[in-house]
């Protein structure tokens, strides 16, 4: 599959919901040709919710180039390295109000700040439940700023019987989102 983008960026935040940002990555190895680029950053508490959540850290062998987010030395730290597209896959609302208030404190909420200075695709799969006013508005922010608000809510269109059934049609939806070739579930097919 060809993608139209220069590269595309997954951001993991130390929200919940680290089988998301997993899903999203397996998903990713496989649909995307090796020739293109894809880059990973997690922030410190993404690496310790990933491995409390999913058992075992992320793996060294991603086939992905993974970054700290103490890492500000990184290609997607500039707009001049041509990424296209970012999703953070889960968002935490901490993430979501560094990046409303341009905070750039981490190459994670750096990269987002790129997407948006730069009018590229940044898609925010948020996870968090009840929003409070302040999540409200820093999400109308980062919406007016370009961001695609993407909630991490799964439909039950389809009766889903597993975990994979569930959240296998978001992960579609989200990388239809972000411009990426998927086959999400269609209402009425």
């Amino acid at each position: 599959m060809e993608i139209k983008t220069g590269g595309i960026i997954v951001g993991i935040t130390g929200a919940s919901g680290a089988v998301l940002g997993k899903k999203l990555l397996d998903r990713l190895r496989v649909q995307i040709p090796l020739q293109q680029r894809l880059k990973v950053v997690l922030t410190d508490t993404g690496r310790e919710v990933w491995k409390y959540e999913l058992g075992t850290p992320l793996p060294d062998d991603t086939g992905f180039d993974v970054y700290r987010d103490s890492d500000l030395f990184a290609d997607i730290a500039s707009g001049s390295a041509g990424y296209e597209t970012m999703i953070v896959c889960p968002c935490s609302m901490g993430s979501v109000g560094r990046i409303a208030s341009g905070v750039s404190s981490g190459l994670l909420t750096r990269a987002a700040d790129v997407m948006l200075k730069e009018r590229r695709r940044l898609v925010l799969v948020i996870r968090e439940a009840p929003l409070s006013l302040i999540h409200l508005r820093n999400l109308t922010t980062v919406t007016e700023a370009g961001a695609i608000v993407f909630p991490a809510s799964p439909f039950f269109y389809h009766k889903p019987d597993s975990m994979d059934e569930l959240l296998d049609p978001m992960i579609d939806r989200i990388l239809q989102t972000a411009g990426i070739e998927a086959e999400p579930y269609r209402w009425g097919s």
